[in-house]
């Protein structure tokens, strides 16, 4: 779990199950544009990353303790990207979300008030299976082109990322930065317990990427991942967004 966090107000808690994680190695230059003002891009190893990420959003309740009618569970799929910001001499590790999808309108409109974040709505679906050797996930999204999907087929048991692996960078990020409409940026603080995560045997996006993220990103989507794995999952809490200059 994140330390150091002086927030008061939760914003909202909820569960994020059967996150299936699709990384992709991408040139920085190609990620300058959506970097915050006050943040830095971050790397594992030297390489810059992507991610494709899918999961369940399970009993969201806005405060902790408010469930809201028929948006409680929900999916959603985010491309997402890593930076860091210097902070008092500390070091904190951060997502940037390039374009979060949703099924569900309120949730867009929520999202894009208190946080400024990039949400879409698109009519989604997914499935899960799992037995005592086989796990596997994937999330759907319906755009005009049709269906696309990331995907991702696991065996074994899950455990907890090793110490400076890939695993532990994507999944060990507890702060969120998107650009503010008038200038400078928003900073959120999210708390969760840390994830087991199985490696896959298979995993992938199906689909035209171009559509939603642009060429370049899209194009990115098209080749395998630089690596891939499925996690497990925790209760969160995401706290209410500040900005900062």
């Amino acid at each position: 779990m994140s330390h150091g966090s002086n927030e008061a107000r939760i914003f909202l808690s909820a569960e994020w199950r059967n996150l299936v994680m699709l990384n992709y190695e991408v040139d920085p230059r190609l990620l300058r544009e959506y970097v915050p003002a006050g943040t830095e891009l971050d790397a594992h190893d030297g390489r810059t990353l992507v991610s494709l990420v899918g999961f369940q959003f399970l009993h969201t309740k806005l405060f902790g303790v408010l469930p809201v009618p028929f948006h409680s569970n929900f999916e959603e799929v985010n491309l997402r990207f890593y930076v860091r910001r210097r902070e008092n001499g500390d070091i904190r590790r951060s997502v940037v979300f390039i374009r979060e999808i949703v099924p569900k309108r309120a949730v867009v409109m929520l999202a894009r008030l208190a946080y400024g974040e990039n949400y879409s709505r698109y009519p989604m679906r997914h499935r899960i299976t799992s037995d005592a050797t086989r796990t596997s996930a994937q999330y759907e999204w319906r755009t005009k082109s049709g269906w696309a999907r990331l995907y991702s087929e696991a065996a074994g048991e899950a455990a907890h990322p090793a110490d400076g692996s890939m695993e532990q960078f994507i999944t060990e990020h507890y702060w969120g930065y998107s650009a503010h409409r008038n200038a400078g940026s928003v900073e959120y603080h999210v708390t969760h317990p840390q994830w087991r995560v199985w490696q896959s045997l298979r995993a992938g996006f199906d689909g035209d990427g171009t559509e939603i993220y642009g060429r370049a990103l899209g194009e990115t989507l098209r080749r395998p991942p630089d690596s891939a794995f499925t996690a497990d999952g925790s209760p969160v809490v995401v706290f209410a967004a500040k900005r900062i200059a």
